[in-house]
């Protein structure tokens, strides 16, 4: 009886103490939604945030997550959103349990509230490629492990209590008005650290002597290991080498003393060797000059000729601020600089530029394109980017994600495909023991790259055009969907250089206009579909002296009724798909008529896709099908 007493008695205060919390945590959370909410009243953003108080913030609210239990938020990722304007105080310094705060590449200004980088268990603070001014934060919490405050304004000197910062383990301060002498900043986890572009003064601090020359660049008055020594104070000069008013017992000597006058010959030899000295030196200078600029312009050519996985941040400068812009939905936070200290190998150079792998320091992977030969200033290309950016809201076109404009430099974030393209999978390694595209597969992928352009077709009237349709903007899913890439970056680039490198794809009536429309991407496409049809690449050359496209090619075969001739050969194991490629067949004709009026509408050569019927089992070969048909 007793036994069961206090069972019931610990139930009881078991349920007690789960009563008792519940309230705290809903009001905790609610705390944290209302500092949100005020936050976003308060910080006027170019992109919508979608923080609806009707849904759940923890699930479905951008940029924010919560801890396992979904009682508090732990993190804000709103980097490159067109923030702009001050913090406020009392708004986001009111998630007591905020963790991460990532900010960067907004127009945030003003000083930074006290409030914000003192928040109890704030471990990462990502400020950079803003505008904040004042000078450096006084109290930061001692659990911080990464402070970013890189590109902005601040000023003043570093306060020697960044000391008790024990667990900080990188410290970017680089692109600001910082000054004074650096502390002796002592802290075992820091290993990461950029002073660089400040106006520090003095001697670098032995515990900092061993971090890169690059930590340190840009502070003229900065001296010490790893930069140059500093120079040792030279004795003050005797007063007996300085003083020019003699006393006049040494004028008496000076007077006293006889002064040779030099001859008419004597002056006329010392002219004449001073114009010659003058003279070598004016040589030397326009040598060193012409010198300078032949090297620099073979360091350019070489730049773009020999395209090295680094290459691609080249043209952007250590100290510019120009900075690596978002789109809404994107869930990267990385910065420029963590792009361009990015490992990268060059995936393949296309019509617009050169594409490049490039893997993070976090692990994060991404695709870079730098563009090549843009046609269009800043403006114009920001306004590009916006409808790149509203043309990617869809389930076959790659989005991009990010983007970067400066002078000499214009990159592009994409995601990356591990799949790669339809190109690479349907060209490379043909032989035996390769794993070749099925029937289905390659109706799947074309199917989803005539959705994409169509979309593309469908939002601007005769005007939207994608302009560089061919099977390597084909990039796959690993269920192999097809998304077509480099979507609206037609406009941008120099319109003759770029129809020369899709030769092969392109409509004839381009060739002649020099204009692109709906009706030449129809043609493009088509090509692909023969593409996929035949297995061969869009230029075909049987003799050494003749070259021929495609669509030629095709017609010619089709002409004379060897139309078996025309399909892959890894196609012809499959049973009972003959009439489906004939079928598709006839699309790809149509698509590549030479006359643009003959040629249908995307939406009409999707909906004649669809209308193709097919079934896993004709995607088997035929000594699998016939086993199959045996087995009861």
């Amino acid at each position: 009886m007793a036994i069961e007493l206090l069972s019931s008695i610990s139930s009881l205060a078991s349920l007690f103490f789960v009563l008792s919390i519940v309230p705290q945590i809903i009001a905790d959370l609610n705390s944290d939604t209302q500092a949100l909410v005020d936050f976003a009243a308060a910080v006027p953003h170019i992109r919508k945030l979608n923080w609806n108080s009707g849904t759940s913030i923890c699930a479905s609210w951008f940029g924010i997550s919560c801890d396992s239990n979904g009682t508090r938020v732990v993190a804000v990722h709103l980097p490159g959103i067109g923030l702009y304007g001050p913090i406020p105080p009392n708004t986001l310094g009111r998630l007591g349990a905020l963790r991460i705060l990532s900010l960067h590449s907004n127009n945030l200004n003003g000083n930074l509230p006290d409030d914000v980088p003192s928040m109890p268990s704030l471990q990462f603070l990502y400020l950079q490629h803003n505008s904040f001014s004042g000078t450096f934060p006084p109290s930061l919490p001692v659990q911080l492990h990464v402070l970013d405050l890189s590109f902005n304004s601040f000023t003043g000197s570093i306060p020697s209590t960044i000391q008790n910062m024990t667990q900080l383990s990188a410290l970017y301060l680089q692109n600001n008005s910082f000054s004074g002498a650096i502390p002796n900043i002592d802290l075992p986890k820091l290993n990461i650290l950029n002073l660089s572009y400040n106006n520090f003064n003095g001697s670098i601090p032995s515990s900092l002597q061993k971090f890169p020359n690059h930590s340190f660049d840009g502070n003229s008055l900065l001296c010490g290991p790893p930069l140059d020594p500093c120079s040792k104070v030279s004795p003050s000069p005797s007063p007996s080498s300085t003083d020019f008013s003699s006393s006049p017992a040494d004028s008496q000597i000076h007077d006293a003393t006889p002064k040779k006058k030099l001859g008419t010959n004597s002056i006329i030899a010392i002219a004449i060797a001073g114009f010659a000295v003058l003279f070598l030196i004016v040589v030397v200078i326009l040598v060193c000059c012409l010198k300078r600029k032949d090297e620099r312009k073979s360091v350019l050519k070489g730049k773009a000729e020999n395209d090295k996985p680094k290459d691609f941040g080249s043209g952007v400068q250590e100290a510019e601020k120009n900075k690596l812009f978002f789109f809404e939905g994107c869930s990267y936070t990385f910065d420029l600089e963590d792009l361009l200290r990015a490992s990268a190998e060059v995936l393949g150079k296309g019509s617009y530029g050169t594409a490049y792998k490039a893997v993070l320091e976090d692990g994060t992977t991404v695709v870079v394109k730098r563009l090549k030969e843009v046609a269009v200033g800043k403006k114009e290309f920001e306004q590009q980017m916006e409808v790149i950016g509203s043309i990617g809201q869809h389930a076959n076109v790659a989005p991009l994600r990010a983007y970067y404009y400066s002078k000499d430099e214009k990159l592009l974030v994409y995601n990356y495909m591990r799949t790669g393209s339809f190109s690479a999978l349907l060209h490379s390694n043909r032989g035996t023991g390769r794993n070749a595209l099925d029937w289905n597969a390659r109706v799947k992928i074309c199917l989803g790259a005539a959705r994409g352009i169509a979309h593309i077709h469908s939002l601007g009237g005769v005007k939207c055009v994608h302009g560089n349709v061919k099977a390597s903007n084909v990039l796959l899913t690993p269920d192999l969907d097809g998304l077509m890439s480099d979507v609206g970056l037609t406009p941008l680039m120099n319109f003759p250089a770029t129809i020369s490198r899709t030769i092969g794809y392109r409509a004839p009536e381009v060739i002649e206009t020099q204009k692109l429309n709906q009706k030449s991407d129809v043609f493009s496409f088509g090509v692909v579909l023969l593409e996929m049809l035949t297995g061969k690449a869009p230029l075909q050359a049987p003799g050494r002296d003749d070259v021929v496209d495609l669509p030629r090619w095709v017609r010619s075969v089709v002409r004379e009724e060897w139309t078996a001739e025309v399909f892959d050969v890894e196609l012809m194991k499959y049973q009972n798909i003959e009439d489906e490629m004939v079928q598709m067949l006839q699309i790809a004709l149509a698509c590549v008529a030479k006359a643009p009026d003959m040629r249908p509408t995307m939406d009409e050569v999707v909906r004649m896709m669809e209308g193709i019927q097919h079934s896993e089992s004709k995607n088997l070969p035929s000594s699998e099908a016939e086993s199959n048909a045996q087995t009861p």
